[in-house]
């Protein structure tokens, strides 16, 4: 666990020296417009929704460490392929390269902690992963605005070299990770050798309804912070652009700071419980949104309320990171813990294409309704899960309770059991 736990953070820490710097490479710095920086993008989440479909029946059937050391290699190509790029079919081509890589990573990483843990110990590994993924694009981040220089196309070879570098220590790491065995390991599941897998994840009706709060969750959040609620902020609350990055600052520090505070919190209390008061959470986020916007205060009090709005978003989150995931590993049969993984990938990136081409627009024109909505959404969330949690069993939405419960019984001495006889 602990060598899966430092190949994703470095990942993630050299995916941060160059994801905020992305559109300004390809528009500007090899100067083949806005255009094809925004096809780039667009490219980049396509290229995810195209491998998903198919990776999870992938790691079931050859297990999760073959599809990791792949998926990084392929995106260690795409890296450096991206950095040398100079002409529009390469740097597109290199976009498809990383973004298949990149995406196919997640359910393999998933998949792997899920076989490296217990029912008891997952929370805190996904908890982990969550925060070392968030400080590791925060330092990357960091690091890589010092590094960058617009005016020298060679400084951004040195991120993007910098980036495969890191995906082939992850590959390098992976494979020295010696993976639990599976009954399932070669083998298809009942459901699939009738052509029924799919079948038998949609007829999973708590896995479907998991799967459309994920939607909401994903597009809610994740899907309105680099492109409608920073249309937002700079068009309806006046934000200066330097300040979308104290707000997204503020929104990495808030989850690093507060992931192990609150995870006492979570491991307690059922999962359905906790998804439902990060929907609450999220809701006066985007009320603090509607007064920098809205409120007609001070620009001072608008810059607050605008990073608040972000601050709070990272709260939830945090909420989140140890309670989603693991939930999606409990409901999955031991046989399909890849496909399921995968498949809530999808909707993860799903979310992350439908977001900002629905938010974009309301964000910067329809500010009113860009709030009510997004509001709405963020009680529908708390709906949704509180209507999850009459589909889970006890196991599955209060893992904690359940394995202290064994854990009372296994150990209640014999007179005193005769005792309360």
């Amino acid at each position: 666990m602990r060598r899966i736990q430092a190949g994703n953070v470095l990942s993630a820490f050299g995916l941060g020296f160059t994801v905020p710097y992305l559109y300004v490479y390809v528009a500007q710095v090899r100067d083949l417009g806005a255009g094809t920086a925004g096809a780039v993008l667009a490219v980049f989440a396509m290229a995810a929704l195209v491998v998903l479909p198919f990776i999870g029946r992938a790691i079931d059937r050859r297990g999760p460490l073959p599809v990791l050391v792949g998926a990084a290699l392929l995106a260690a190509l795409g890296a450096l392929g991206m950095g040398l790029a100079g002409s529009v079919p390469a740097v597109v081509g290199a976009a498809a390269l990383l973004g298949a890589g990149t995406a196919v990573m997640q359910p393999a990483l998933a998949t792997m902690i899920v076989w490296c843990s217990s029912t008891a110990t997952r929370t805190r590994a996904f908890a982990m992963q969550f925060f070392l993924q968030n400080l590791g694009l925060g330092v990357g981040g960091l690091i890589g605005g010092q590094l960058v220089d617009e005016s020298r196309p060679g400084s951004f070879l040195l991120l993007f070299s910098i980036e495969a570098a890191m995906f082939l220590v992850l590959a390098g790491i992976a494979v020295t990770v010696t993976m639990p065995r599976t009954p399932s390991l070669g083998q298809a599941p009942k459901d699939e050798k009738s052509g029924g897998g799919l079948r038998a994840l949609l007829g999973h009706r708590a896995m479907v309804q998991l799967c459309v709060l994920g939607f909401v969750l994903f597009f809610a959040c994740y899907g309105q912070f680099e492109s409608g609620l920073a249309a937002y902020g700079t068009e309806a609350a006046g934000i200066e652009p330097s300040v979308l990055g104290m707000a997204l600052a503020a929104n990495t520090a808030v989850i690093v700071a507060a992931q192990f505070l609150v995870l006492r919190f979570v491991e307690r209390r059922r999962r359905t419980r906790v998804i439902a008061w990060a929907g609450l959470i999220w809701t006066v986020a985007w009320l603090f949104a509607g007064y920098a916007g809205l409120g007609h205060g001070s620009q001072a009090m608008a810059t607050a309320a605008f990073i608040a709005t972000y601050g709070l978003f990272g709260l939830g989150e945090a909420m989140l990171s140890p309670t989603v995931a693991p939930l999606v590993a409990d409901l999955a049969p031991e046989s399909m813990v890849g496909q399921y993984n995968s498949a809530f990938a999808l909707v993860k990136q799903l979310a992350l294409a439908v977001g900002p081409a629905v938010g974009g627009p309301m964000g910067a024109a329809l500010h009113g309704p860009y709030i009510v909505t997004f509001v709405l959404f963020s009680l529908g969330i708390t709906l949704l899960a509180l209507r999850l949690g009459r589909k889970l069993t006890p196991e599955q939405d209060h893992p904690y309770l359940v394995a202290n419960a064994r854990v009372v019984a296994r150990h209640t001495p014999e007179r005193a059991v005769e005792a309360a006889a």
